[in-house]
């Protein structure tokens, strides 16, 4: 799927959050992303991950650190301006929702509107191209209540972009998928000419997917880089509590683990 607009750089540093001071799920994390860059993001459950996630999209104000895109601290930009930069795509799924499909995926073009217009000809082409990559334009009619999980899982990516962020974030996008359509997307996402932001559960898929990969741990970052970098049989085994045997690329097939439980 092609883009007309182009990723953005990500700077963290010194970031903070928790419900209040004495209780952060967010701790001193920092790492920086360039333009097109592609970043996993793994650990076990309760590790932060998700929460990482709302302070770089401005889902919840840290209570140290800054967050800035292309140089911008995103608490100076506006609420509109942050929408045009940034798309999500989050695993809470809203149930009954009295729209169509289309109705959906144009909701994601409302920061671009000027105004009160209305539909111009470029929000339906834009709405309509990405139906047709995501192929949801068979169903595109259809209440967005009816459809599966998975279904609705592709709705909600392309409404992200059919708002033409330079960066979308996305919390476990996989997880409504079947395998196929598990790796359509992660393929689909990997040709876009933005900037990535993804939790990941499977490692494999975030090791052949992601440019780097983030390790976290009771809310720390305890690893950022390269996948070959920070995804290493002792990294894996220590942080997630298994054993962790790496099988190194083969033919067609990449550099991928397997598991098994820790023995003491």
């Amino acid at each position: 799927m092609s883009c007309d607009t182009i990723g953005a750089s990500l700077s963290v540093t010194g970031l903070n959050w928790g419900p209040r001071p004495d209780l952060l799920l967010v701790k001193d994390v920092k790492f920086n992303l360039a333009a097109g860059d592609r970043l996993a993001i793994v650990g076990p459950n309760g590790a932060g991950k998700t929460s990482l996630l709302r302070c770089l999209y401005r889902g919840v104000a840290p209570l140290a650190g800054r967050i800035a895109i292309d140089g911008r601290d995103i608490w100076q930009m506006s609420a509109r301006e942050t929408a045009r930069n940034v798309a999500v795509v989050l695993q809470e799924m809203p149930g009954d929702f009295p729209f169509s499909v289309r109705d959906v995926v144009m909701m994601g073009r409302i920061p671009r509107r000027e105004g009160l217009t209305g539909w111009t000809d470029l929000d339906r082409a834009k709405v309509d191209h990405a139906l047709e990559h995501l192929e949801l334009l068979a169903m595109a009619g259809r209440q967005f209540s009816t459809l599966s999980g998975g279904e609705k899982q592709r709705v909600l990516v392309a409404r992200a972009l059919t708002q033409e962020p330079s960066i979308i974030i996305l919390d476990e996008p996989t997880n409504h998928l079947d395998i196929r359509h598990q790796l359509e997307l992660l393929e689909l996402l990997g040709n876009l000419n933005l900037t990535i932001i993804t939790t990941l559960h499977d490692i494999n898929l975030a090791g052949a997917f992601a440019t780097h990969v983030a390790m976290m741990a009771d809310g720390r970052m305890i690893g950022f880089g390269s996948p070959d970098e920070v995804l290493t049989n002792h990294a894996v085994s220590s942080t997630f509590g298994v054993s962790a045997v790496t099988h190194p690329a083969f033919g067609d097939r990449p550099r991928h683990f397997s598991f098994s439980l820790a023995t003491s």
